[in-house]
């Protein structure tokens, strides 16, 4: 399914820019998703919801409209309202859409990364997009040249798109079964064709995919936020292993694997979700709030005053200073037009990038003890200058609460981290990484507690929260089917 069979397509004529993208924190968002089907005004609702997901990914977007039995696309480099015009969004008329916005994770081109991506075969057009990352991409790939199929991306949904072609099953369905039964980690994917769409999700939940209903239009997307905003009904979560088909006639639902659990990322919750949304019925501030109070329980400290490092800081913030009856204050100011990610080609130009994006408040912060309060450390970069501005600014004594375990091990299920050589908890224990950070005191989460904070396990889910990225312990195996193992 060569991408030259793609007729229809409308491009952003801007230059799509082919720089990787590099944060200061080391960690980065995965991708959103957002699909409608059966709605007179699609375009503009999936430009809606996917603007609600731009925090999942600022590199691209794109989105590809059914239109009759014609699907076209349009996509760009950038933020949505980059992308996306107002007159542009007029001209795309059509009853059902997904939309993708990106974050190109190491190594990507972003000139061949952004989605949707659309193919033609025969009579049938599939449009298909992903958030996530397949442990065994390179062998699939590789078996698939063989074959000879010719990529023309680094996107596993073109993987999957070449797999469910050469299926030749009795029904698209079966074909779209056949071919995630044929490929493993953390992933959601959002497929359409003339006839319908699909949502379908890992075995293990990793990755979040969630239903919702717009009057007699369903809506799939990442996060439960996309809904508000749209003003459409949540319903469930996509189960783990399960496939979702939505057409004229309503939705049905079937499992493309038996062996199923949930096991969806702690990240998520700690980091990467908005806090207004659900995922799997627990609120992403809520989880992070009891985070907070439970970091108290487990690491009280007398203190004057309880800040955040913003803004993925600040729910567990106010739990800590909650429980601890300290008064919470704005201490650290994040500059709002610096950008969630810097694009940096050193460290020490990485470490101006932090220094652009924050300030102390000194009237809150000179002469006391304060306590600090993340959600995660990765590269320690921002949490090594906030440390060094409170006490520059006049703080008595900074202790830092992190709402996380310590972050040991890479992710291989689509967030992008760093190498675990640049990953600072990896071989270093808390009291060493306190004397890095010259902190007066450092101290993370439990891995019981934050199963606690979540809460998963006791609202009678299987499975429970991936923490594989602070144990080790990874919910699928790491071999290729070639045989290679990723590196941990």
């Amino acid at each position: 399914m060569p991408s030259e069979a793609i007729n229809s397509e409308a491009i952003n004529s801007e230059a799509i820019n082919s720089e990787t993208v590099n944060s200061e924190t080391g960690i980065n968002h995965e991708c959103g998703l957002f699909g409608i089907w059966g709605h007179e005004n699609a375009a503009w609702l999936s430009y809606y919801g996917l603007h609600s997901l731009q925090h999942r990914g600022q590199d691209g977007a794109g989105m590809i409209i059914k239109n009759d039995r014609v699907l076209t696309r349009t996509r760009g480099p950038g933020l949505l309202t980059e992308v996306f015009s107002n007159d542009m969004l007029g001209d795309m008329t059509g009853d059902a859409a997904i939309a993708h916005v990106l974050y190109a994770t190491g190594g990507m081109k972003r000139n061949v990364a952004v989605q949707p991506l659309l193919f033609n075969f025969g009579n049938t057009s599939l449009a298909i997009c992903h958030n996530g990352a397949f442990i065994n991409e390179h062998s699939l790939r590789n078996k698939l040249e063989g074959y000879g199929s010719i990529f023309q991306t680094t996107c596993n949904s073109e993987i999957l798109a070449h797999i469910i072609k050469r299926s030749h099953l009795a029904t698209f369905t079966e074909s779209v079964k056949r071919a995630l039964s044929q490929v493993y980690g953390g992933f959601a994917f959002l497929l359409m064709t003339q006839d319908g769409m699909y949502a379908a999700r890992d075995s293990r939940g990793l990755r979040p995919l969630v239903i919702g209903k717009l009057g007699d239009s369903y809506v799939i997307a990442s996060e439960t936020c996309a809904f508000d905003v749209i003003g459409a009904k949540y319903i469930r979560d996509v189960a783990p292993g399960e496939v979702v088909i939505i057409d004229d006639n309503g939705l049905r639902s079937e499992f493309f694997t038996s062996d199923r659990d949930l096991n969806i990322c702690g990240m998520e919750y700690i980091y990467i979700a908005r806090p207004d949304s659900n995922i799997e019925g627990v609120n992403v501030h809520t989880s992070r709030k009891n985070a907070g109070r439970i970091l108290a329980k487990e690491s009280p400290t007398k203190a004057d005053v309880v800040i955040a490092s913003p803004d993925t800081g600040i729910s567990a913030a106010i739990g800590y200073a909650e429980a601890m009856g300290i008064p919470y204050e704005i201490g650290l100011i994040k500059n709002r037009y610096i950008g969630r990610t810097f694009i940096a080609p050193s460290p020490n130009l990485r470490e101006q990038g932090v220094k652009m994006k924050l300030s102390a408040v000194r009237s809150i912060v000179e002469g006391k003890s304060v306590v600090l309060v993340d959600d995660s450390i990765v590269r320690g970069t921002t949490m090594k200058h906030s440390v060094r501005l409170l006490k520059e600014t006049g703080a008595r004594e900074v202790h830092m609460k992190i709402a996380s375990p310590l972050y040991k091990y890479p992710c291989h299920y689509g967030i992008d981290t760093p190498s675990p050589k640049e990953l600072i908890a990896h071989k270093r224990c808390t009291t060493e990484i306190r004397e890095i950070f010259d902190a007066d005191s450092l101290a993370f989460i439990s891995e019981d507690g934050l199963e606690e904070a979540v809460g998963i396990y006791h609202k009678g889910k299987c499975g429970g929260l991936c923490m594989a990225c602070f144990n080790g312990d990874y919910p699928t195996h790491l071999q290729d089917f070639a045989g290679e193992v990723v590196q941990v």
